[in-house]
């Protein structure tokens, strides 16, 4: 193809005409959806784990969505691949996804370090990353999580409103040994516990956001330990607390909730036979929603920080039976993250707003 040639000036004008447009285009992206064209780009999810019924929703809420995608030809083609907590394997197939052609990878990833050079990779491939709910320390990789020093801090906040400032005896139940998202919750609550002097962390056993191994992990520090007061949880692992409680014929202390269906229904149980109070907050498993509309934006040509953060989901006593409605069996509650919403929470995140909230259903 053959090009005029253009004068000093003529370059010089078509320069700042280009800088011109580029600066309209950004200013435009920064408020609501992008609307820059996706139709040809393909997306894929690299998740460490599936082995829970948190992840399993994420993963079908991600595909729901991808689909709906795909089919509104706002992407071209979308992909999960699970590892089983191997980070080995999940650095691996990563590299796939490279050589593959994805024009964006997100990563829930089974450690915040093992996986950089990974993502490093893709990112030197001009592929965009965005790394969702376990905190991966790669700076090129976008991040969409949650504050989890106020999950932590709403905990304890709950058990003080609860129990005062009297002294109490708290179990921590963690999630996933090695686990970016388990780490730093873990921080977030040492943190808390700060401006509680008066409660006693008396244990603390990994769950695996699993309700059978939290059950069989508490059954088995319980008969070492004193009183317990409270207990608090990273999600998934209330029910299986509870049920360590009742085995060994120990009062049920106050056991954060995370928004599980069995959690939600056992606190529901118990209130209704004794008055019993919790609460329950958590993450939602289609932030993989929220982690994929923002992939897709960045590609759209939205401004986006390189942290996005994501409003958690709490439930309190007056919205239990309504959110427990809403639940299968076996699920976990969960709230649709469209794109309109998202290009929402990243606006909120630049202008450094309130986050808009998920209200409880009617």
């Amino acid at each position: 193809m053959s090009r005029t040639r253009m004068t000093g000036r003529a370059w010089l004008t078509a320069a700042l005409l280009s800088c011109t447009a580029f600066a309209t285009t950004g200013a435009q992206a920064d408020d609501g959806v992008a609307k820059g064209d996706t139709s040809g780009k393909k997306i894929a999810f690299s998740n460490s784990y599936a082995g829970n019924s948190f992840r399993q929703v994420m993963i079908k809420s991600f595909e729901e969505m991808g689909a709906k995608a795909v089919a509104d030809k706002q992407v071209a083609a979308t992909a999960v691949v699970s590892s089983n907590n191997s980070v080995t394997e999940q650095a691996s197939q990563i590299e796939n996804l490279i050589l593959q052609g994805y024009d964006a990878i997100i990563v829930l990833a089974g450690s915040d370090t093992a996986l950089n050079g990974a993502i490093k990779d893709a990112c030197n491939a001009g592929i965009t990353v965005v790394a969702f709910a376990s905190g991966v320390t790669e700076p090129c990789a976008y991040v969409v999580d949650y504050n989890l020093d106020s999950y932590a801090k709403a905990e304890l906040d709950f058990i003080s409103g609860k129990l005062g400032d009297k002294p109490a005896n708290v179990l921590e139940i963690r999630g996933m040994a090695g686990d970016g998202f388990d780490k730093r919750l873990h921080e977030g609550f040492v943190k808390a516990m700060k401006d509680h002097p008066s409660y006693k962390p008396v244990g603390e056993v990994y769950g695996q956001w699993t309700a059978t191994v939290a059950q069989k992990e508490v059954s088995g520090i319980l008969p070492s330990l004193p009183q317990v007061d409270a207990v608090l949880t990273q999600g998934g692992d209330g029910y299986g607390a509870a049920q360590a409680f009742k085995a060994a014929n120990r009062p049920l202390p106050i056991i954060i909730m995370g928004n599980r269906q069995d959690e939600l229904a056992l606190w529901k149980q118990e209130h209704d036979a004794s008055g019993y109070q919790t609460f329950s907050l958590g993450a939602t498993p289609s932030v993989s929603q929220v982690a994929f509309w923002v992939a897709q934006q960045i590609l759209a040509g939205k401004q986006v920080p390189k942290f996005v953060e994501v409003p958690l989901l709490q439930i309190n006593q007056p919205d239990l039976d309504a959110w427990l409605k809403t639940v299968p069996e076996g699920g976990v509650v969960n709230a649709e993250y469209p794109q309109e919403l998202v290009a929402k929470i990243i606006d909120a995140n630049v202008k450094k707003e309130p986050l808009p909230g998920v209200p409880a259903p009617k």
